[in-house]
């Protein structure tokens, strides 16, 4: 069952269940995939969609952000609940170690780069984590990839 038919049969599940939160969140979600599909005149396959998503979970993270700066606690533990029924349809997010390693791995194949090599680094960093199927933050590689190159110089 593919993403988007995953998604329309959680959908019905939560209007069942009444279940508001959720049957919003995956409106939202349904939408742009749609239109992202209507803008590309084809079908999205599985990484694509799976973009849309990832998307769309950072801009709800920089929204939780902004909310908590302005004091607005309950929008930000919303766009939180959303998140969590976002990353529900992506593969298991990376963790910090497992980043780490990437980059310490993607540093030693390089040889000794400098943080003018920083792009590079993430690029190969990145590369190699997203090779194994997983869902990488890039944010988190570039910090680790700073905290690495830091620590040569």
């Amino acid at each position: 069952m593919g993403l988007s038919e995953q998604i329309q049969k959680d959908m019905v599940d939560a209007m069942r269940s009444r279940s508001e939160l959720k049957l919003s969140t995956l409106r939202m979600v349904k939408a742009a995939l749609k239109n992202k599909e209507i803008d590309k005149r084809a079908p999205l396959d599985e990484k694509e969609a799976q973009q849309i998503l990832a998307t769309m979970i950072k801009q709800r993270r920089d929204s939780i952000e902004q909310f908590q700066k302005g004091g607005r606690q309950e929008l930000a533990d919303k766009e939180a609940a959303e998140i969590v029924i976002i990353e529900a349809y992506l593969p298991k997010a990376v963790g910090e170690e497992e980043i780490s390693a990437a980059v310490k791995a993607t540093i030693a194949e390089m040889g000794s780069p400098t943080m003018k090599d920083m792009g590079t680094v993430m690029k190969n960093a990145m590369a190699k984590l997203q090779a194994s199927g997983a869902r990488v933050e890039g944010k988190m590689v570039s910090e680790a990839v700073k905290k690495q190159l830091g620590k040569d110089l």
